[in-house]
């Protein structure tokens, strides 16, 4: 099952939005245009229905109503999501489902739920405010996507949604977690937590996930010989032998390991990491262009057995000259003063006629990405 289409008012940086989506989806635009406000409806969504998450957790967690509202929001103050659930492959909807949240003007001044719809096929199966949250408006401040006892009827679209998987691995998370102290931030988003998520993994899972991964290696990074998991006073560590003139030359673990090394183990680990919807921003950061050219195909072999769906953002133009990305997979977001816009680039004429002369999607596509007066920026 995929999310086939996303329609959102007054989230962010998008103050009206209805896109399809593919299977495999690039989010492309300038700084600062939204790409990781647009991959936080999925995360968003992923918190309501997770266990100890919820609406209020959810909302608290980003700062409360007043920032997740579009600041181009006027008279109709709302903060609605709606997303459709199509099997892959297909492009009518299973499952559809939306809310609508704003918040209380007195009290608590919580965040409450406007409504609460959900859709099997053609047929509305729920549909809040209903009779007992005229009763009971307290009971508006929770959705039924949450509650166990009330999500029966579309249960599989909470397992969906709280199986979402968002990765931004920060290296330095990674090499040295003890010092980063404080709460760990909800479903570990930069990886500080990624060698506990390796060590949770069925052992023989884990071995052949990791021999595809040295096989991987072996052929993006010089000299790499060996990669293995091992344990060491309860704790997991990643361990690599590199060829060396030295034949018993030590292990390094991976806090020795190059960032760029980090990354992509981390890239690879997800992609093989179960069947639901992969977030991942920007891959590309620390990985040689050669290698960066070959995401795309490495995620469509990857994506393609476990019929899975990846949203990935870029800036990165050796990714964006695969020609086998379709027009269609690629997002443009434009800011303007009324929020940001957001267009399938093959919507845009411009565009596909650079493709048919020639030119590849990143050629094509990411110069409308650049600041407009950039030049001016050597004057500093």
């Amino acid at each position: 099952m995929i999310i086939s289409r996303v329609i959102l008012k007054n989230w962010k940086n998008f103050k009206d939005v209805d896109i399809s989506l593919r299977d495999r989806v690039f989010v492309v635009g300038p700084n600062a245009s939204g790409k990781s406000n647009f991959l936080d409806v999925f995360r968003f969504l992923r918190d309501i229905a997770k266990p100890g998450g919820g609406l209020q957790k959810a909302v608290t967690d980003r700062g409360g109503i007043s920032k997740i509202r579009c600041l181009a929001a006027r008279t109709f103050p709302d903060v609605e999501i709606e997303i459709h659930f199509s099997e892959y492959g297909e492009s009518m909807p299973a499952f559809r489902y939306s809310i609508g949240i704003k918040q209380e003007t007195r009290g608590y001044r919580l965040p409450y739920l406007t409504h609460e719809k959900v859709w099997s096929g053609n047929d509305l199966i729920l549909d809040r405010p209903d009779k007992d949250d005229k009763k009971d408006r307290e009971r508006l401040i929770q959705t039924h996507l949450e509650q166990i006892n009330a999500n029966k009827g579309f249960r599989e679209i909470n397992k969906y949604l709280e199986n979402i998987v968002y990765l931004h691995l920060l290296p330095q998370l990674l090499k040295h977690p003890s010092s980063f102290t404080g709460p760990d931030l909800p479903g570990d988003p930069f990886g500080k937590g990624f060698l506990d998520r390796i060590s949770k993994v069925n052992d023989k899972t884990r071995k052949a996930w990791l021999r595809k991964i040295e096989t991987a290696l072996k052929v993006a990074v010089p000299q790499f010989k060996e990669f293995n998991y091992t344990e060491e006073s309860g704790r997991p560590h990643l361990e690599a032998v590199y060829d060396h003139w030295r034949p018993k030359a030590g292990k390094q673990r991976e806090d020795q390991f190059s960032d760029g090394t980090l990354r992509l183990i981390g890239l690879l680990w997800s992609l093989q990491e179960g069947d639901s919807l992969l977030l991942l921003e920007e891959p590309e950061l620390s990985l040689n262009g050669a290698i960066v050219s070959k995401i795309p195909a490495l995620i469509y072999n990857l994506q393609k057995p476990r019929k899975r769906q990846i949203i990935l953002t870029s800036h990165s133009t050796d990714l964006l000259n695969d020609r086998g990305i379709s027009l269609d997979e690629i997002l443009l977001l434009e800011p303007t003063h009324e929020g940001t816009l957001i267009k399938p680039t093959s919507n845009i004429p411009e565009i596909r006629a650079m493709m048919d002369g020639g030119i590849s999607p990143g050629a094509a596509i990411l110069p409308r990405t650049k600041p407009r007066n950039i030049n001016q920026l050597t004057l500093f």
